[in-house]
């Protein structure tokens, strides 16, 4: 992602309803901002840290962020387009009915991470830690998590279209039975196998 000459933004540059264009932020606090129902576009954030982050309805567009440290990530209804998010820790993720189109997520480490009811298009999340991920009636599409583990991944009632699961790592799946769409490797087969066979009501007996 390339995004040039940006101008120097800071704190004042930001707050709930604004639409913020073409600035970079280096460190910045998020301690007492709101950005929800705000549109941030081509912005780059190199440094983003608080107790918490308030995006709720929020746009993102063409946006860049790296070093984002927030334990309580808020964003429900949010819009997110051509977005990265590099080297982040990210405690709850409140993300749930949110539209995210060509998303990636590189080399995050993300706690309980809420899609709930979410459209994802083009989404990936590379060589991430998540302890739990929530698509429960998400809509997926074209979406892979190549050398990410995931300790609880909750799927039920979500649809799947020519998303990739190869390479990802799975302590737990919920929900197995709605994996319809997706492609895994044959170890991913062999976890799935007793599930699916539950899902199925069947007898396994040597």
């Amino acid at each position: 992602m390339r995004l040039d000459d940006l101008a120097p933004g800071f704190p004042g540059d930001l707050d709930a309803g604004d639409r913020v264009d073409a600035l970079t932020f280096t460190d910045l606090d998020l301690t007492g901002l709101s950005l929800a129902n705000s549109t941030l576009s081509e912005c780059d954030f190199d440094g983003l840290r608080g107790p918490d982050a308030d995006l709720r309805g929020a746009r993102v567009l063409e946006t860049r962020v790296r070093r984002v440290d927030v334990p309580v990530f808020r964003a429900p209804r949010s819009t997110w387009r051509d977005v990265l998010v590099e080297e982040g820790r990210l405690g709850s993720a409140e993300l749930y009915d949110a539209n995210w189109t060509a998303v990636r997520f590189v080399g995050c480490k993300l706690g309980f991470v809420n899609l709930r009811g979410a459209t994802l298009t083009d989404v990936v999340f590379q060589d991430c830690r998540i302890d739990e991920l929530d698509l429960g009636g998400a809509k997926v599409r074209r979406t892979a998590f190549p050398g990410s583990s995931i300790a609880v991944f909750a799927v039920q009632g979500a649809t799947f279209t020519d998303t990739d699961l190869r390479g990802a790592e799975f302590s737990e799946i919920c929900g197995v039975e709605s994996l319809r769409g997706a492609t895994v490797d044959g170890d991913q087969l062999a976890l799935l196998a007793p599930l699916l066979a539950s899902a199925m009501g069947l007898r396994i007996q040597d």
